[in-house]
């Protein structure tokens, strides 16, 4: 979240298109293709605007891969939605890596792939998501928590890391404190069989609460960190013959309604493609 915003925003559908589910919902997730579903909460706590509703795309790694896309990478340079960045490379979902800089850019804290290193700043933040591992001996994703696990070490497994702000610790416990601001709200999770959530909710609420929200629902989440609130946040997913593209709005201090239709174009995201092959 920035004080300076872009103008000239690309419209985007905030809401599913699709008429017919790709399968019937089983306690609140459907199917859209084997190893990718697409799950719609509501919330246990009503927000002061918007549906309350948790939307969330859990990906079992086995079946898909993950990619990280930046605009600094060589050969990019523009600004995207999530839904452009999945156009263009081919990819089935898409959410935002974490909060960026001024310069429209880099992250504000380590980003890196294999192949380019957006920010090399390993900042005081605690939990970074790793994938594109290097060997068999870990879990295809995972958030490494740093107050529970050696960084150093685990991170040297994988091929792409993404820091950002820790919300659920290792341990399963709330590390915020409550606050007044409210935000509409992006995160990525790891549930309890290794599964990556990407989850969004446009209805705003305090970092605290939401925490709280899904500790509530059915999502056995095991860690979680913070990618991005107000306008800028979403999440994409066109799989199964469905295209659901979800954008936030409130911001306090920012943008305080609910009226945002517009998906926000940002230079880093992390998206889902079909796995190549056998290897990671």
């Amino acid at each position: 979240m920035k004080i300076e915003r872009i103008p000239g925003m690309v419209l985007l559908l905030c809401a599913a298109t699709a008429i017919c589910p790709a399968s019937a919902a089983h306690d609140g997730w459907r199917e859209l293709e084997p190893g990718l579903e697409l799950g719609e909460f509501p919330s246990p706590v009503a927000a002061r605007s918007g549906d309350s509703i948790v939307r969330v795309v859990r990906v079992d790694p086995s079946v898909w891969e993950f990619a990280l896309l930046n605009t600094s990478a060589p050969g990019e340079g523009e600004l995207h939605t999530a839904g452009e960045w999945c156009a263009r490379h081919g990819c089935v979902a898409a959410i935002n890596a974490s909060m960026y800089q001024t310069d429209y850019r880099r992250s504000v804290s380590l980003m890196r792939t294999r192949d380019h290193a957006n920010n090399t700043y390993v900042s005081k933040d605690n939990t970074i998501l790793a994938f594109d591992r290097l060997d068999d001996t870990v879990p295809p994703v995972q958030i490494i928590d740093r107050t529970c696990q050696d960084f150093a070490q685990v991170s040297g497994h994988y091929g792409t890391l993404v820091q950002s702000i820790r919300m659920i610790s290792c341990h399963g416990n709330n590390v915020w404190e409550q606050q007044n601001r409210r935000y509409s709200t992006a995160a990525i999770a790891i549930d309890g069989a290794g599964r990556l959530l990407m989850i969004h909710c446009r209805s705003p609420y305090s970092t605290y609460d939401f925490i709280g929200i899904l500790q509530d629902l059915p999502l056995d989440i095991a860690n979680a960190m913070y990618v991005e609130g107000g306008p800028e946040s979403q999440l994409c997913v066109y799989a199964g013959g469905e295209r659901h593209e979800f954008v936030g709005s409130f911001e306090s201090g920012i943008l305080e309604s609910d009226l945002n239709r517009r998906a926000w174009p940002i230079p880093n995201v992390v998206s889902v493609r079909r796995r190549v092959g056998a290897g990671e």
